[in-house]
């Protein structure tokens, strides 16, 4: 299953937004046009839908409270909305499923954030609609959506589970590099990687000695000198990853994590994500300290990936990379701009123009990226 459409209201930098998806989806824009507010739609609902330690309430306080999420350009509708349809294909005409999610605060002096609207919808048969009766005659029920609660969302469990098991990885090598050093407390679902290496401890031997074969034979091919990739536990039962190079030194021997590079760490990240699980995969400018000449092949990786599986998992990744774009492979329905305006961000899919561009063999990157370039970054050179 993945989302189909998306639609947006007083979101953060969006203030309207409506816009189908795709498997693979990419997401562009110029800085502070909302791509990093936009991937967290999917985690925001994945945190609503926790049963412990979760909910709607918790969802707005991690981020910041109601006032942080609200579009600044929301001047007299306080609602914040979020809705979205999923499907197994995009291009069913009837979704599989629709989740409509609004909330605004109580207005008094509790300031608890209340559901003004929660609606779910199965192959275009409304299964309910809130505020209802019970509702009416107990409002402490909108402080809950029904989606956090085991026992109201038997009928779309299938909802909650997906969003539950959303990924997102921005993986920052040198939470890895110095994990002991650092000693923090990761945060919940550990979106930098800090417990990423726990992360692989967990995996079942069979299975993380799998996708460490298939990693490793990735990293032969974009690291030079890599030769193999294993995974140890040290004296204290800490896990580490460690890597052999061919060296002039032939007895230089094995070396952890900690000597690995920032790009070496992020392909690894990477490559692990898009073999860790089926679930929507949520990536924010992975070709960061990555070389051009990998990053142009991500797409391909992405493609691969989804013609071996059954089901295609969803990917959506925001970048500014031209390298990445520039691969000819990238589906251009998959394409979403952001676009920044006085009255907040928008989003829309490609005109027929710039489709009618990438069919006669232009890429992304000489199409729709040049549209993010800010108009007056040429005068940013004389600024002093």
């Amino acid at each position: 299953m993945q989302v189909t459409r998306v639609r947006l209201k007083n979101w953060r930098n969006f203030r309207s937004f409506d816009t189908p998806m795709r498997d693979v989806t990419y997401i562009l824009g110029p800085n502070a046009s909302g791509k990093s507010n936009f991937l967290d739609v999917f985690r925001f609902l994945r945190d609503v839908g926790k049963p412990a330690g979760g909910g709607l309430q918790a969802a707005v306080i991690a981020r910041g409270g109601i006032s942080k999420l609200r579009c600044l350009h929301a001047r007299r509708d306080p609602e914040v909305c979020i809705d979205v349809e999923l499907s197994d294909s995009p291009d069913d005409e009837v979704p599989d499923w629709r989740y409509v999610l609004g909330f605004k605060p109580e207005g008094k002096g509790a300031q608890r954030i209340l559901v003004s609207k929660e609606e779910v919808w199965h192959e275009g048969e409304q299964l309910f609609s809130r505020p209802d009766k019970k509702d009416g005659d107990d409002s402490v029920l909108l402080t809950q959506t029904r989606l956090e609660q085991i026992a109201a969302n038997a009928e779309f469990r299938e909802l909650a589970e997906f969003f539950g098991s959303i990924t997102y990885l921005h993986l920052v090598p040198q939470l890895l590099k110095f994990a002991n050093q650092l000693a923090g407390r990761p945060l919940e679902n550990d979106p930098f990687g800090q417990s990423f290496l726990e992360r692989i401890a967990k995996t079942t031997e069979r299975v993380r000695n799998t996708r460490l074969k298939k990693i490793s034979a990735a990293l032969t091919l974009a690291v030079p000198q890599f030769k193999e990739l294993r995974f140890v536990k040290d004296d204290s039962g800490h896990p580490h990853l460690e890597a052999l190079y061919s060296h002039h030194r032939p007895n230089a021997g094995w070396q952890s994590e900690e000597h690995f590079s920032d790009g070496t760490l992020r392909l690894l990240g990477l490559l692990w994500a898009f073999l860790d699980g089926s679930s929507m995969l949520l990536l924010e400018e992975p070709e960061i300290s990555l070389n051009d000449a990998v990053v142009k092949e991500i797409p391909l990786i992405i493609q691969r990936l989804q013609k071996n599986r059954k089901l295609k998992r969803q990917v959506v990744i925001s970048t500014h990379s031209e390298a990445l774009l520039s691969n000819p492979g990238i589906d251009g329905r998959g394409v979403i701009l952001l676009e920044a305006t006085a009255d907040g961000s928008v989003g829309r899919t490609l005109q027929e123009e710039e489709a009618s561009a990438l069919e006669t063999g232009l890429s992304v990157a000489e199409v729709v990226l040049p549209k993010t370039r800010p108009s007056s970054v040429n005068q940013l050179g004389f600024w002093e």
